[in-house]
Order: C-alpha cells, then structure tokens, then sequence
C-alpha cells in the first residue's frame, strides 16, 4: 500500500477563522497544551504501537483520568492478529505527566486464548475508584457465529473490575451477565470508550455505560445503558432502544441540566453512519428516540462526545473520522446546542484514523485517545492534547 504523507492540521489562529467560532459562543478547548513535568509543552505521543510488547495489534482505546491526576489509556492487545476475535488481552497504559510520557505497559485482564476487550472505564466520585466495566467471549467463538446463532449466546460475557489504587493494579473481573444481559440477546458490546458519573439532579453519582446488543431473532443491532447507584458494586440495565435496528457502539454525556446526549454507530450502511437519542431520567429510559443524523457524517466507526468543563469551553465534542468513505481524517466537531447541530472545529489529522475516546484530563484540558498511522490505522494509538 502506498504511504500518504503525515500532514498535522492546527487549529485556526487567524482572526478570520475564529470568528465563526466565537460567535457561536466556542471558548478555546484549554489555555494552552499539557506541560511536561520539565514545563517544555507536550507534543502527541504514542503509548501503543503496533508490533511491540508481544501484540501484533493495538486497538479500541480507552481514557480516563483518575482522582490523583493519572491519565490511564486502555487498549485490546491482539496477540496474533488484527481480527477482533481470538486471544485478546485488556491492557493499560499510565502517565503522570497529561501524556507526554507513559508507564510499561500492564495487563489489566487476560482470558488466555479467548478474547477480553471493549473497556469502559470511569472514576467513582465517592471513592476515587477507577470502575472498569469489559466483555469477552469464551471457547473461540467468533462475534459472527454470536450474532447469529452458530455459537450460543452464553460465550459472551459482562465483566466488572475496580482499581483502587490509580490503575496500578485490578481486582479479578467478576462476571455481572446474569443482571445485566437479557436472554434474547445474542451479541453484547460495552462501550467501547469512557463511562459516566452524572454530576447533578436526583441521580448524582450514577454511573453510566453506554453499550450495544443483538437481537437474537434476526440479528439487529440496538442500544442501551448499564446502570449502578453504588459506586458500580451492582449494576441493572437502563434504557433500551431497537428502534432503528441498526445502533451499534455507543457514547453518551451529561448535558447542563442532568439530561444525557447519547451517539451510536450507525450500521445500517448509510452515509450519516450516526445516529442519537436522549434521556431525561439518568438514563433509566430514553426522552427521544434514537433517530439518524445525515449531518454528522463519516464512515461506520465507533466515536467518542464529551461535555466539556466550564474551564475547558463548557461545550460538546464528538470525536471520529470525518471522511465519508474510509476511516481518515480525525477530526473534532462541536455542537452549542446539545447535539442538535454540529460544526466542524478542529482536524487532528489528515491520516487514517479509526476509533477514539475524549478525555477531560484536567478541568482546563481536553485530549485525544485515537487510533491513526501513516498508512493505516492500526498502526498506532496516539494520544494529544487538544489545541487552545
């Protein structure tokens, strides 16, 4: 395959490209990029890549940052190969420095040759626990002989483990399918990317983990939510939604006023390859249905939203590939008004690029967890700090 040329796009500085932007009341993402511990700024980094640490692939990221100021980026290492079945570790990166540098690499679950991945990670405000919701799959099925029958349904699992200590070490994953999995579902997925706390209203505390199924009768894909008002010791399932048929992997934030954002995956095949529904009751039910957006455009691929601090903009981000017919172009988009209307804000990159997740490291820094490389976007995971 032909390598394309790295090309690094920066954020508008002319006064003439931050007007559009100011107008409609977007504040800069931070004031300036992360400081290394030396002061010098931070440039992106790369804590996986491909063809290291004894994994063929890195993908599916995943960020958080801890109560004690640890940004910890979660990955699948695919020891064989690139494919999404087969033996699959959950691994993790910490750094202490807002990603300039990273610690070694640690295996946070390890299911021997079958797969363990899609993370979901998110902080417990009462404790400063980090709560890690995941999946696997048992006895070498594969996602399609789950979808559609060939293996029983029972070979994927829910799993829940916590960390007390930053992410330095996890408790053994226990297995929560039993509350959280309905018996015709075939095919279940957490996330992939960043779970919620809900910081406001009558449940302050929730936490929140947007994931997708299939229907065992044809196949279809739906949304819903994981629940827990106990610091993720129990867990139920929330809303549910097989409107479209077709919601995939999912990501969803906490809008001024307690009422949740929720964005899907579309994978219907068409071109929007989004679509978004809302909930007014901490995700217990959905307000709105999901319904497709032909004005969030890109190509199938999980994505990332995040409502920003205050301090960091008070605005909501989604992040994914903006290219309409591959997986390139990352780009962030904003929206000022919950989701309803998106613009185009800043492009990471004009390289390959596939599945990513939004972090709010600091509450005056935003940063990028995103697959990318030069010819393809398994190469890498890249972390950056998102511009000012």
């Amino acid at each position: 395959m032909k390598r394309q040329q790295r090309r690094r796009a920066t954020f508008p500085r002319s006064l003439g490209l931050l007007l559009p932007l100011l107008a409609g009341g977007l504040a800069p993402l931070s004031a300036a990029p992360a400081a290394h511990a030396t002061g010098a700024p931070c440039a992106a980094s790369v804590p996986y890549r491909s063809g290291t640490s004894g994994y063929h692939t890195f993908r599916i990221p995943a960020a958080v940052a801890t109560a004690d100021g640890a940004l910890l980026a979660f990955a699948e290492g695919r020891r064989d190969s690139a494919a999404d079945d087969g033996d699959i570790d959950l691994v993790l990166r910490r750094s202490r420095d807002g990603g300039c540098t990273w610690g070694p690499l640690q295996v946070v679950a390890d299911a021997g040759k079958d797969t363990a991945g899609n993370p979901a990670p998110v902080v417990d405000p009462a404790t400063g626990d980090v709560v890690l919701l995941s999946c696997g799959t048992l006895g070498g099925a594969t996602e399609h002989d789950i979808v559609y029958g060939a293996a029983d349904a029972s070979a994927r699992r829910v799993y829940v483990q916590r960390s007390a200590d930053g992410g330095a070490t996890f408790s053994p994953r226990r297995d929560i399918t039993r509350d959280v999995k309905r018996a015709d579902w075939n095919w279940y997925a957490t996330g992939p990317g960043h779970a919620i706390v809900l910081r406001g209203g009558p449940h302050r505390g929730r936490l929140v983990v947007p994931a997708d199924h299939s229907l065992a009768a044809d196949g279809t894909s739906g949304g819903h939510a994981l629940l827990s008002d106990d610091g993720g010791r129990t867990w139920r399932i929330g809303y549910v939604s097989d409107d479209l048929g077709t919601v995939n992997e999912s990501t969803l934030t906490e809008l001024p006023g307690g009422t949740l954002y929720i964005n899907a995956r579309d994978q219907g095949g068409r071109a929007a390859a989004r679509d978004d529904a809302y909930s007014t009751d901490g995700g217990t039910s959905l307000s709105t249905p999901f319904r497709s957006r032909p004005d969030l455009s890109g190509p199938e691929v999980q994505g990332s939203v995040l409502r920003t601090t205050v301090r960091s903009g008070g605005r909501l981000l989604y992040s994914g590939p903006a290219d309409p017919d591959r997986r390139q172009r990352m780009e962030i988009r904003s929206s000022a008004d919950g989701g309803r209307t998106w613009r185009s804000l800043w492009t990471v990159s004009e390289d390959p690029a596939g599945y990513s997740d939004l972090v709010q490291r600091t509450p005056a820094q935003v940063g990028l967890l995103y697959e990318t490389g030069s010819a393809d976007s398994r190469e890498t995971i890249t972390y950056t700090p998102l511009p000012g």
